[in-house]
């Protein structure tokens, strides 16, 4: 049986949202982000895009390139309901999808052609359904894989659709940048650039070692995808996943600044293995146990989110509201749930380009010295951490610099 993969891409989703509660947004170049000249531009309008304007750019020189641009700080809590109402649209309709992001979907539709009439016939209809009930524009590419569906979105943009019938992957890929490939980012393009490479053609005619002797495993993925080949499947979506660590004291304790570093250990730990998981959380939990065994909870939703000091923040004011007893304590413990796909790192409209570098720094040593050899004072003195329940496999791209929104 031939695979058939539908890929759907919610067109500049952020500012789609805001244009839905004010229709002056309409055609004006809009960014949505960092109001401060610290700020990054989370979103963008397409009219903002025809002036070089990027997602992850400084909002300062956002402004710069288009000063009559309208700036907004944006409500997560608005896109997170907007996404989940998609999901349930998808998730009612398809009999296997993955949301690979807030704003992005995979279906794998093989086989249905034995129940419609045509699986491409089937998309569109899915896509009407979800621009009628959302009245929100969305793309989508239809082919035999992941990357050839990706790819095809980002061409049918904005607000259409299109498909690449099997068998034509490599001459519908030829004629694009090697830009478009998924995982070319910004050093990767720069390297292939000066090898001489600028179309996907070029790539599709290097032989194959090359590519490896080059850029190692990395280059014969990006060869393989060049030639229109993905054999990486649909993950099934499970709306629940979570993150978790745990840890019982051998002697119950009431040391408050023990607690809190270990407290800060944990959600350290854990916000870094979101990242490496490619992950974003939106709800945290804190448990504690006391030494009677009566156990409490407490959780709090925030905005889609895997760095460290928001995490830390919130994990600590759980901490500070939860355990009011001062009675000695057995057990404590931090949950990360509510967890979607996502790139896209930054706390949406408040960090800077500067605090992104350090994650990414910061990440690039853990990734080759270990999760432990970059810490904070405070958790310095938190030993194990305790035992964590991590659903992540593999080493996924640590926090790229930015994504198409």
């Amino acid at each position: 049986m031939k695979t058939t993969i539908l890929h759907l891409d919610l067109d500049t989703f952020f500012v789609s949202c805001e244009r839905l509660f004010d229709n002056r947004l309409n055609n004006r170049p809009v960014l949505i982000g960092g109001v401060s000249d610290r700020g990054v531009v989370a979103a963008c309008s397409y009219e903002a895009r025809e002036y070089g304007i990027h997602s992850a750019m400084p909002m300062k020189m956002a402004r710069m390139l288009c000063p009559h641009a309208v700036v907004i700080k944006g409500n997560s809590g608005i896109y997170s309901k907007f996404s989940d109402h998609v999901t349930d649209i998808i998730k009612e309709k398809s009999p296997l999808f993955e949301k690979s992001s807030i704003d992005e979907f995979y279906i794998d539709i093989s086989g249905m052609d034995r129940f419609v009439s045509q699986s491409y016939l089937w998309a569109r209809e899915l896509r009407e359904k979800i621009i009628t009930e959302t009245h929100l524009p969305i793309s989508f590419g239809l082919s035999i894989n992941k990357t050839v569906s990706k790819v095809g979105t980002g061409e049918a943009k904005p607000n259409n659709h299109i498909e690449i019938p099997g068998g034509n992957e490599k001459s519908f890929l030829a004629p694009l940048s090697v830009k478009k490939i998924p995982m070319v980012g910004i050093q990767t393009y720069r390297l292939l650039r000066s090898m001489g490479v600028e179309k996907i053609r070029t790539v599709q005619e290097i032989p194959a070692e090359m590519m490896e002797s080059v850029m190692g495993k990395n280059g014969i993925t990006i060869w393989k995808k060049a030639q229109g080949v993905d054999n990486t499947p649909v993950e099934q979506y499970h709306e629940r996943k979570s993150i978790s660590v745990e840890r019982t004291f051998e002697k119950d304790t009431t040391d408050v600044s023990k607690l809190r570093s270990i407290l800060h250990a944990m959600a350290e730990n854990l916000s870094y293995q979101l990242r490496n998981g490619n992950k974003l959380t939106s709800c945290v939990s804190v448990k504690i146990r006391y030494s009677d065994f009566q156990t409490h909870s407490m959780q709090k939703r925030i905005p889609y989110t895997s760095l460290d000091h928001t995490l830390i923040e919130t994990v600590m004011d759980l901490f500070d509201k939860i355990y009011n007893r001062r009675v000695l304590l057995r057990l404590i413990g931090v949950r990360f749930s509510h967890l979607v796909g996502g790139s896209y790192q930054i706390k949406l409209f408040e960090d800077s380009e500067k605090l992104i570098k350090l994650y990414q720094a910061m990440d690039s040593v853990r990734n080759r010295y270990g999760q432990d050899a970059v810490k904070r004072a405070i958790a310095m003195g938190s030993r194990s951490i305790g035992n964590s329940t991590n659903p992540f496999n593999g080493q996924p791209p640590v926090i790229p610099a930015h994504r198409r929104m």
